[in-house]
């Protein structure tokens, strides 16, 4: 397209030099104006002003227009307007809309029938970007009246001082890369897309650009170790989350959590199970599927404008709906439920806090369906914490 506009740029210049040759040759008596250097600027209307009464003037080509109104593309970008394909040096097979300098006409959810750069912009910014802010606030004000009001959800009973192995080496390790790669793309996410409204008034636009491009190639990096280490989580604890019988129950219950007694469930209850399948494997294929596109890392793929278009789109409410979800987890995997931390910090836990989070894993154990001890080098090793009995 830019061969196409240093075209007709150049067209309206020669044929400007070509009027004013005309112009002399019908005036050789006139008195000789003074020369002066460089490009001159004309204003289009004084060139001829009478030429839009000129039968087909809305029809006149770029060239056309240039004989009676040197200077007026309008004719070229009327054509960029509807879509039309120009000269591009770039190959077809990797770049197919180079030639088109505007999209054509699309109308995304929430915007009005437009070109697909102009509907992409409105659906963010007055979409997207807002409510999706609005929704992770209501869900931080939700948890921070809850802790609140509930506060952290005590062990109604005296810890016995015999540990369970709730989680082995391999699954902390799994499970703290992936939170680890989480918080860093929440971090920088957030940031891009929300940052200019808390952040840019108080450190400035040159601070704020330097640390929107910092996040940006965090964000870029932590991307696909989030990716590897989500096919690692999903596989690791894939056969405890399987849904069973007791799960309706804690859900129609709503866990027991507001009452004395929770309702028993296996090593993961229903709420667990809910993270795991809506937050890990839907949203997590979702996420991880459009910020591939974003990162042009699908072989294959020609990543034309309206396909980055649909993958932004679907990526931000995919994150969002994702932050959402896995804000609930953290809240009460940390400062939500007394010892639940500590499991994921040191692998065990109490059979007092078994018994009353999982009774029906607490039961399988003392049972000797379930191994209270999992990891084998862990219960070689001398100082391994006292198993249940």
């Amino acid at each position: 397209m830019r061969h196409l506009f240093a075209a007709a740029v150049l067209g309206a210049c020669l044929s400007a030099g070509a009027l004013a040759q005309d112009k002399a040759a019908d005036a050789p008596a006139a008195a000789a104006a003074p020369a002066l250097g460089g490009i001159q600027s004309a204003n289009i209307f004084q060139i001829a002003p009478d030429a839009s009464t000129i039968p087909g003037y809305a029809d006149q080509t770029n060239a056309e227009r240039a004989k009676v109104q040197p200077g007026n593309n309008a004719p070229i970008w009327r054509q960029v307007g509807a879509g039309v394909t120009g000269y591009s040096s770039l190959p077809k097979s990797e770049a197919p809309e180079a030639g088109n300098l505007i999209q054509p006409t699309v109308q995304y959810p929430g915007s009005r029938v437009t070109t697909a750069g102009e509907a992409w912009r409105q659906t963010r910014n007055n979409w997207l970007i807002p409510y999706g802010g609005s929704l992770l606030l209501i869900v931080l004000l939700a948890l921070a009246l809850f802790y609140w009001r509930v506060g952290m959800i005590k062990l109604h009973g005296a810890p016995t001082g015999r540990k369970i192995e709730r989680f082995t080496p391999f699954e902390r390790a799994a499970h703290w890369a992936n939170a680890g790669a989480f918080v860093a793309l929440a971090v920088s996410g957030i940031v891009m897309a929300w940052g200019k409204f808390f952040i840019l008034p108080i450190i400035g636009s040159t601070l704020f650009g330097w640390l929107t491009y910092a996040l940006k190639n965090v964000h870029n990096f932590a991307g696909p170790l989030f990716a590897v280490s989500l096919v690692i989580v999903f596989f690791t604890f894939l056969k405890d989350n399987i849904p069973n019988a007791s799960d309706v129950k804690w859900v129609l219950r709503g866990g027991g959590l507001l009452s004395e007694h929770e309702v028993p469930s296996h090593r993961f209850n229903a709420g667990e199970k809910i993270v795991f399948w809506g937050g890990v494997f839907l949203l997590g294929a979702v996420v991880v599927g459009s910020g591939l596109v974003l990162d042009k890392l699908i072989p294959g793929l020609v990543y034309e404008r309206g396909t980055m278009q649909i993958a932004n789109m679907v990526h931000n409410v995919a994150t969002v709906a994702m932050m959402a979800m896995f804000m609930g987890h953290i809240y009460m995997g940390s400062v939500g439920m007394e010892g639940a931390l500590d499991a994921m910090k040191t692998g065990y836990v109490d059979e007092a806090w078994a018994r009353e989070h999982h009774e029906l894993w607490y039961d399988d154990i003392k049972a000797g369906k379930i191994p209270a001890q999992r990891s084998a080098a862990a219960a070689a090793t001398a100082g391994a914490p006292q198993h249940a009995a």
